[in-house]
């Protein structure tokens, strides 16, 4: 098991439940993207080295930030800066938040961008 794997699997419920649906739903919409371990968090890349999207388990939510968040356009009203500059996250407090529609198209949209630099 990688360390990545072991990060989301050693996480306490309700948090494992969220960040294993999430891990299922962004494999399944694309399939291409490899899951490392990176800055102490799971880490989505691209062909191994093009950072994609991360999730981080927080005191009481989960982050899936788009490394490219400041190219989304889409559900904007979803999507937290935190006063991030370049990325965006859906954030979650529980199970029932996640809207799996929202997330498959802004893991979509997000993918079509892949080719675009970090900044805009």
């Amino acid at each position: 098991m990688n360390p990545a794997e072991a990060y989301i699997l050693n996480a306490k419920e309700p948090y494992r439940s969220m960040l294993l649906h999430l891990q299922l739903v962004i494999e399944s919409v694309i399939p291409d993207l490899q899951l490392l371990y990176k800055f102490k968090i799971p880490f989505y890349y691209l062909n191994g080295k093009q950072q994609f999207l991360y999730l981080n388990q927080s005191k009481n939510y989960v982050d899936l930030v788009f490394w490219h968040g400041a190219h989304l356009t889409n559900h904007e009203d979803k999507l937290v800066s935190d006063n991030r500059k370049h990325m965006k996250s859906l954030r979650y407090y529980k199970m029932e938040d996640i809207d799996d529609e929202v997330l498959i198209d802004l893991l979509e949209e997000a993918y079509s961008y892949r080719d675009r630099k970090y900044y805009k």
